[in-house]
């Protein structure tokens, strides 16, 4: 029987073939997905481009701090390329190899029909013995032997019988199995270079490359900040209760980012030493020699903050040294800003646990928060907003306050009639008016809508000392564009704005009148009346349907008492009489005819007595009549709403559901982090438009939820907040805001107010937790009771 037989490669075949499915299988989709291509420009993109010189700059810059991307997708294509090469050059070489288990033919071999006599086999074997026989100059050793064997097969017997059996003139041979991998690896001679190359590839690289991208990881945090920037943060905002502007400056300049120890990319050059002398002394209220405390008073702290006032107040600065550390510092402060209000909000949540001494109070996280679009605009927080659109400097903020007509706002200038905002900006020419209103028309328009509710109870909209407050903000987002010629919504803020005033002025002149004893007794009896009011109405909504279908019931009986007596007696005296006959039929027929003559002497009695009040019943019972009719149509009309209420609530429910479902499919789907882009200029990356939401008591100067940054409002984006109403019941008025990280004169705050009442006292008593002494009784007599209520061989003996 023949046996089996694992050895090496030693030709190459099974290797190359190898190669070549593994190339093809790393080939065929690489090409498909990495192999560069041309991005289609979006002609809506190039329409709406902005022209201006800042914008100009800009796109150069972007272009210059990018130059590896040309060199990136030339490298790429020479990869791909190279690798279609060698995978043709791997088919080619298979193709030429020979392989011993192709079928074994002697006729085909010696170029000879089947059948052919033995003599004409000879004369062939001769013939081509003589063209490749070793020893002659076109000798081919291999076909030799091949052309031995197909002769024995065709002139031995022996041969031929097994040639016609297995296919071979030798017998049945081993089954082989090639190992794709050359022999010389297992080579003695060749055994220290493979051991060396194991233990360099896994013993050495693998390690040092595991390890150095852990000692880099574990330095920074989730947001790509380093670990020891944080502390740093912690250290310095938990040291006051508020901490201006310009002291947020100062701390975010001292980030380790900026030091060459902790990030290579800075670079220390030495023309610092003449030039930032002469930058930092034209900045305004710079304070170099105010702060003394390390690391704000270190040279790169220093540095990055003189550079972060030069950007604010846009200094143009050398183009080969201050301005690449500008812009590189600047690329930077967004991600640092987020962790600057991230870990503000965390000392304020310690602050309410009382695990910090301080609580920060609001002015500390929006100062941190204003910083960020003053970063991305160029500008400090005193400059007008208008300066944020293109070819506005500060010379030209005059045109807006005109006498005529006076622009407040962006929102404003959007909502002018094309000719009034020409007329404004007519210090511009055609071209650059047109960049500007572009511009204007990207800009975000925010629709800020705000719900309050309790979730997961039954009267969502009252709020109780302690519970959780879900506060649902929907934001949707529209271009200015749409408000370009609309003045509605002007409109509608200044007739807000009156009401607000009217009522301001109105509140004095009440509390200007003198009040009797009389008039303070009188309201003080109608404030305790409004008072019960409310109370019995919020009982009536806090309470089930069911209830208040038998509080309906009972109200209409109430006023239909009188009216339902007279007819209730009759009834009654029917229903009496037919159990008295249901009794007689279960007695002697003597006692039958004796009961039967007294009730038809009563029945004579009581028929005379309701003849002589007919005239008198007869209103009451048409009456009687006609309230059940009225009370059977008010009691459908009651059941078509309560089902039609019934309706409506369970598709509220399933809205829920379906919300809070598709939320949580958002959440396991990931946040993205790209919105809209935004107009700026001095900013060296692409920005996109990111929002803060959080709610906020203005009066306590306090943040009482952790601000949710929006980083994909792209149309819709509707957020939630919880917080703990408040442990004393009485009147709260709370702010929602809205903060952008991008634009300045875009913020927004909605006011909420709770009136939050006294929390329910905890049920010490249900009737469900009450078991009943009967209840004990009955278990008792089935623990006692062991008797079995099938037949046992004991009963049968009995």
């Amino acid at each position: 029987m023949a046996g089996q037989k694992f050895q090496y490669d030693e030709s190459g075949a099974t290797f190359f073939y190898f190669l070549l499915s593994f190339l093809a299988l790393l080939l065929i989709p690489g090409t498909y997905y990495w192999w560069p291509r041309k991005q289609k420009e979006d002609p809506k993109a190039l329409a709406s481009e902005c022209y201006c010189p800042g914008c100009r700059k800009k796109k150069l810059v972007l272009q210059s701090t990018k130059p590896w991307e040309l060199m990136k997708r030339t490298c790429i294509k020479v990869i791909i390329i190279g690798g279609w090469v060698l995978l043709a050059f791997l088919a080619y070489k298979v193709s030429q190899f020979d392989y011993e288990s192709a079928s074994f033919d002697p006729y085909d071999i010696l170029n000879v029909p089947i059948g052919t006599s033995e003599k004409v086999i000879k004369k062939a074997y001769r013939r081509l013995s003589l063209i490749y026989h070793p020893d002659k100059e076109t000798g081919d050793e291999k076909k030799f032997m091949k052309l031995t064997k197909a002769y024995q097969a065709l002139t031995d017997d022996e041969s031929r019988k097994n040639w016609e059996k297995y296919g071979n003139p030798d017998g049945p041979g081993a089954m082989s199995f090639g190992i794709a991998l050359p022999s010389w690896i297992v080579e003695k001679e060749n055994s220290v270079w493979v051991l060396g190359l194991y233990a360099l590839v896994f013993m050495i690289a693998l390690p040092t490359t595991v390890g150095m991208w852990w000692y880099k990881s574990i330095r920074y945090s989730g947001d790509k900040v380093l670990l020891e920037t944080s502390r740093m943060y912690y250290y310095f905002l938990h040291k006051s209760n508020s901490i201006p502007l310009k002291r947020v400056i100062m701390i975010l300049s001292a980030s380790l980012e900026f030091e060459k120890k902790y990030n290579s990319e800075i670079v220390e050059r030495s023309s610092d030493e003449y030039e930032m002398p002469q930058l930092i002394k034209q900045l305004y209220n710079f304070g170099e020699k105010a702060q003394k405390e390390p690391p704000l008073s270190y040279n790169y702290s220093i540095k990055a903050r003189a550079l972060i006032h030069a950007h604010l107040s846009r200094l143009v600065l050398k183009a080969d040294t201050l301005d690449l550390d500008r812009m590189y510092i600047v690329k930077k402060c967004p991600y640092l800003i987020q962790e600057m209000v991230g870990v503000v909000s965390q000392l304020i949540l310690l602050a309410y646990a009382q695990r910090v001494p301080r609580l920060l109070n609001i002015e500390t996280i929006e100062n941190c928060m204003k910083l960020c679009p003053m970063v991305v605009q160029a500008l400090w927080e005193y400059k007008s907003p208008f300066m944020q659109l293109p070819y506005i400097t500060e010379d030209h903020i005059k045109h807006f306050d005109n006498k005529k007509k006076r622009v407040r706002s962006i929102q404003h200038l959007a909502q002018l009639k094309n000719e009034d905002r020409r007329s404004t900006l007519k210090f511009l020419s055609d071209s650059q008016y047109e960049d500007l209103v572009k511009v204007l028309g990207r800009m975000p328009y925010i629709d800020f809508k705000v719900r309050c509710e309790v979730i997961d109870d039954e009267a969502t909209t009252v709020y109780t000392a302690g519970a959780i407050v879900t506060v649902t903000v929907q934001l949707k987002r529209r271009d200015m564009r749409v408000l370009f010629g609309d003045d509605s919504y002007a409109d509608k803020h200044h007739i807000e704005l009156e009401k607000n005033a009217a009522k301001e002025t109105e509140k004095p002149d009440k509390l200007e009148k003198p009040m009797s004893n009389e008039d303070v007794i009188e309201n003080s009896e109608n404030v305790e009346n409004k008072e019960l009011k409310d109370d019995e109405k919020e009982k009536k909504a806090t309470k089930g349907i069911w209830q208040q279908k038998r509080q309906s019931g009972k109200g209409k009986k109430s006023g239909n008492v009188k009216k339902q007596k007279a007819t209730l007696s009759a009834s009654a005296k029917k229903k009496i009489k037919k159990k008295e006959k249901l009794e007689k039929a279960k007695l002697g027929d003597s006692e039958i005819k004796e009961t039967e003559d007294k009730e038809q002497l009563k029945d004579n009695n009581v028929s005379s007595d309701d003849d002589s009040d007919s005239d008198n019943e007869s209103s009451s019972d048409a009456s009687g009549d006609e309230s059940e009719k009225t009370d059977a149509e008010e009691t459908t009309d009651d059941k078509k709403k309560v089902s039609a209420n019934n309706d409506d609530d369970d598709d509220d429910d399933w809205d829920k559901f379906q919300s809070g479902a598709n939320k949580k499919d958002r959440v396991l789907e990931g946040r993205t982090k790209q919105s809209h882009l935004v107009h700026s200029p001095y900013f060296p990356e692409e920005k996109h438009e990111y929002w803060w939401v959080y709610l906020s008591d203005r009066k306590s100067r306090t943040l009482l939820t952790v601000p949710y940054h929006v980083t994909e409002l792209v149309d819709e984006e509707e957020i939630q907040l919880k917080f703990t109403a408040p442990r004393w019941p009485g009147v709260y008025v709370f702010a929602v805001c809205l903060r952008s990280d991008s634009y300045f004169g875009f913020d927004q705050m909605h006011d909420i107010k709770l009136d939050v009442k006294e929390a329910p006292e905890p049920l010490t008593e249900h009737p469900q937790w009450d078991i009943s002494d009967e209840e004990d009784d009955t278990k008792e007599e089935d623990k006692q009771s062991d008797i079995s209520e099938f037949t046992t061989d004991e009963d049968v003996e009995d």
